[in-house]
């Protein structure tokens, strides 16, 4: 196809996993890519920055990823080349309970299941079936509403996967098993009663098996380091300190490929877009926020439960009951007193974040949409319930409510981390219910953020579709699936 010259075959604008994911498609296909960053560094989501002390090294946002090391398109990259080095911890997910036991996400189905005494059987065969099925499946999940390659295979996942997560608990006797399902499904941001949670909780437990829960060494800005150093290095540029807020900003381009919310998706190019498209991004909904501390450490988190000093990540809020309370109220827009904490560990394993014998420890609890509440107390009571001595051990700490996770970045529209809610309505039509869902109404316009499917997670699959779509459509181009 013939196409009259312009400034760029395409620009994408946003620098988070996906829209560089997006950028990278393109530019391998031998077209000009220009990203745009608002930001005075790429990334999006994936930052690191000494917010505590000199030399304590956090995570603004991601720190813990096991959707990067599955995602069938980061797999295809050099990112190892370009300085990516993921760490493994022992113990991928660890979940206290208050009895001083943990349950906790090993290496392997059998070394998971082996802790769990009366549900091994149980827990064994509803991951292995996920297990030996997810290569086959894992790029059909991790994208839109489709005919999938191998649509037995999926529908046995779906029975599993779409009924809610106290569905998929019911098949389990032993606090720890159902504990470990709770904060697996407990991702979704929404309550455990609706459904498609227990997918939630499948995908990350299989991920953990597959690929594992990793730690990317130096922090989360390394992953997004790779990828632009990629991108770059096969004739990509990267522009950062640009702030979109208009389409006459952009330099004469193909295709534009937006990482960003559809209420800013709106905001910039909302004039050209039809009445009924443009009803659909209005409507579309967002979920709850997150409200997250970073602590600068003078030792490890002295957890009770051995397993829990031992993994990157711990899950706390006791029981699945216990849990599933606390995110039915945040839904319903309280501030639960023992809310569900997802606390990262990354210096246990990543001696470049804090000084010598020193510790960092990330965490997060989710609010209502858009709530300024102060849950630092309630947060830090949680970790010392499971881990007496905890708050003896603070340097220093730093604090995000929602306001400040959207000023961080736009899209978390209300302190939403995953880009709006994954639930049933919006997981495979999100942001709109369209042929594509990446495609907008207006020609050479197109959406790859995280309210495009898959949804959230540093998996640069939203990028991937919406780069293939917009390869297709303008360029003629066709791209095989992964």
């Amino acid at each position: 196809m013939k196409l009259e010259k312009r400034e760029y075959d395409a620009v994408i604008v946003g620098s988070g996993p996906n829209g560089l994911a997006a950028a990278i498609m393109m530019q391998q296909k031998g077209l000009s890519v220009l990203v745009l960053e608002a930001k005075d560094t790429i990334g999006g989501g994936l930052r690191t920055a000494e917010l505590t002390l000199p030399g304590f090294k956090h995570d603004i946002c991601s720190a813990i990823h096991p959707l990067a090391a599955a995602s069938p398109f980061f797999k295809t990259l050099p990112l190892a080349d370009f300085g990516l080095d993921f760490i493994y911890p022992d113990v991928d997910a660890a979940h206290p309970l208050d009895d001083g036991t943990a349950g906790l996400l090993k290496g392997s189905v059998a070394e998971t299941a082996r802790l769990l005494g009366a549900d091994e059987a149980a827990y064994t065969k509803l991951m292995t079936s996920v297990t030996e099925a997810w290569p086959q499946i894992d790029s059909d999940l991790l994208g839109p509403l489709h005919i999938p390659k191998h649509p037995l295979v999926m529908a046995g996942f779906g029975l599993k996967a779409i009924p809610p997560a106290t569905t998929l608990v019911s098949g389990f006797k032993t606090a720890q098993a159902r504990a470990l399902i709770a904060g697996m499904a407990a991702h979704s941001m929404q309550p455990l009663s609706h459904v498609t949670t227990s997918a939630i909780a499948l995908v990350l437990m299989a991920a953990g098996y597959l690929g594992g829960w990793p730690i990317p060494k130096g922090g989360s800005q390394s992953i997004a380091n790779a990828l632009a150093a990629y991108f770059t290095s096969i004739g990509g540029k990267i522009e950062t300190g640009t702030y979109v807020k208009s389409l006459s900003q952009l330099p004469s381009a193909h295709a534009v490929l937006f990482d960003i919310s559809p209420k800013q998706l709106l905001q910039i190019a909302g004039h050209q877009f039809s009445a009924i498209y443009k009803w659909q991004l209005e409507r579309y909904r967002y979920g709850m926020g997150v409200y997250k501390v970073d602590w600068a450490l003078d030792g490890p988190i002295p957890f009770t439960a051995e397993g829990c000093r031992q993994a990157g990540t711990v899950h706390i809020g006791n029981t699945f009951e216990e849990i599933k309370a606390a995110e039915q109220q945040t839904w319903a827009g309280q501030h639960p007193d023992k809310p569900f904490v997802l606390l990262a560990q990354q210096s246990l394993y990543d001696a470049s974040r804090a000084p010598e014998g020193k510790h960092t420890a990330w965490g997060y609890c989710h609010v209502p949409n858009g709530s300024t509440q102060n849950m630092t107390e309630a947060i830090e009571k949680q970790v010392e319930r499971f881990a007496p001595g905890f708050r003896d051990r603070i340097l220093a700490k730093h604090t995000m409510d929602t306001t400040q996770m959207e000023a961080y970045n736009a899209n978390y529209v209300g302190g939403d981390i995953n880009g709006g809610v994954i639930d049933i309505g919006q997981l495979f039509t999100r942001p709109a219910l369209r042929y594509s869902p990446y495609k907008t109404s207006a020609k050479g316009i197109y959406l790859c953020s995280a309210s495009t499917p898959p949804g959230g997670g540093v998996h640069g699959m939203c990028g991937f579709w919406s780069a293939k779509k917009a390869l297709k459509d303008v360029f003629d181009i066709p791209v095989d699936s992964l």
